[in-house]
């Protein structure tokens, strides 16, 4: 596998040019990102040109249907390093014959890893290299390890948001689709509980997360911060597993098309519209604590 280690003080992480994907991400020598393993392959995939999916897959442009599958492309193409040093890496992706039949836009996509004062930082920069607007969706989609560490009970874990979050979230419908009907929020405050139950319908989605950061932890144990830029969204999925599985803590810029929304691709709610020649960044930190 084509990839980068990178290690400073008691952080380690490495990076894959497939997907410019997070593989692993090490704290004190004990692995806090989900493995890949059977129960879901992925570990850290971004989501670009899309979040979610759209109806029946397929990118309406220009009285064009493109076919574009859930979360896009980005994550089962290979990036181009653009740098590589002991603790950060950068990566690139731009479009080709290929990402131009799915969805015909040009790109530039930078992603870049730093290891500092014990975090890992994470940027995501897009920019529009062609002669039209360009619009799109991208987020992260990072696993971990739920329990955090082995031989913890998963019912003494809990998400903690810096800010109360008393709004309704969003589900999925059965085709995957951004279901019409917003459902109470399940946190309490500032505090959501932990349990399998609440994936039972899929992800949960604040489309009006008001937190630029949150603690999962598990009470009396280890924790790690999620904190995020630029990001307005925010999705929690895991798969119901009695036994030790992951839990995605995912910033996002958009969501699955809304059921009834069916239409030209460049009014899909969610989206940002960057102008000919402009660049924009988000970005997130993962900070083991």
């Amino acid at each position: 596998m084509d990839s980068h280690r990178m290690r400073l003080g008691e952080l380690e992480a490495e990076v894959s040019a497939a997907g410019a994907e997070l593989r692993t991400l090490r704290h004190r020598g004990t692995d806090l990102l989900w493995d890949g393993g059977p129960l879901w392959p992925r570990r850290a995939p971004l989501l670009f040109p899309i979040v979610g999916g759209l109806k029946a897959d397929t990118l309406q442009h220009g009285g064009r249907d493109f076919p574009l599958p859930k979360h896009g492309f980005a994550r089962d193409r290979t990036f181009a390093w653009s740098g590589r040093t002991p603790a950060s890496c950068a990566l690139e992706l731009a479009e080709d014959a290929d990402t131009l039949a799915a969805y015909p836009f040009a790109f530039r996509l930078r992603v870049g890893y730093r290891l500092e004062a014990g975090a890992l930082h994470t940027e995501l920069a897009l920019t529009n290299p062609g002669e039209v607007p360009l619009p799109a969706s991208l987020g992260g989609h990072p696993a971990f390890r739920w329990p955090l560490a082995p031989g913890l009970p998963k019912a003494t874990h809990r998400v903690v948001f810096a800010e109360d979050e008393p709004d309704p979230i969003r589900r999925l419908d059965a085709r995957g689709l951004l279901a019409p009907d917003p459902r109470p929020t399940p946190v309490r405050g500032r505090i959501l509980d932990l349990h399998e139950g609440l994936f039972a319908d899929d992800a949960l989605i604040l489309d009006r997360v008001r937190s630029r950061s949150l603690r999962f932890e598990a009470r009396g144990g280890p924790a790690l911060e999620v904190a995020w830029e630029g990001f307005p969204h925010l999705g929690l999925w895991a798969k119901p597993e009695p036994g030790p599985s992951f839990l995605c803590l995912e910033p996002w810029q958009g969501f699955a098309s809304p059921a009834d929304w069916d239409g030209e691709f460049t009014t899909k709610p969610g989206l940002v519209t960057l102008a000919p020649g402009e660049t924009r960044s988000w970005r997130y930190t993962l900070k083991p604590e």
